[in-house]
């Protein structure tokens, strides 16, 4: 990401999504257009989730931590959060095709 504002900010709210995470990511990674951020909302997981986030250094990626309020508070608090032109939100245990954000 540059200093700009990115194009799109993707926001995936979390709960104990450690196990689906990594796919998750690796499909937002492998965009055709690379003008995002990824806003990943740690709802209070209690898995490892955090932990294995905090493991990937992109600078793209940037995590925000609450209390477990549910999935609505989550998206919210990515909403709140991005700094993108458009927001995209992707569920922890979902994938993208390659061209998702450019369609």
């Amino acid at each position: 990401m540059s200093d700009s504002t990115p194009q799109f900010s993707v926001v995936i709210p979390a709960y104990n999504a450690q196990r689906f995470l990594p796919l998750t990511l690796e499909s937002v990674f492998r965009q055709t257009v690379q003008d995002y951020e990824i806003v990943v909302v740690n709802d209070g997981s209690t898995d490892g989730t955090l932990e294995m986030l905090q493991g990937i250094s992109d600078p793209r990626l940037r995590i925000i931590t609450q209390e477990n309020g549910g999935e609505c508070a989550a998206r919210n608090r990515g909403i709140k959060e991005a700094r993108g032109k458009h927001v995209a939100f992707l569920d922890a245990d979902d994938a993208w095709r390659p061209s998702h954000l450019e369609i």
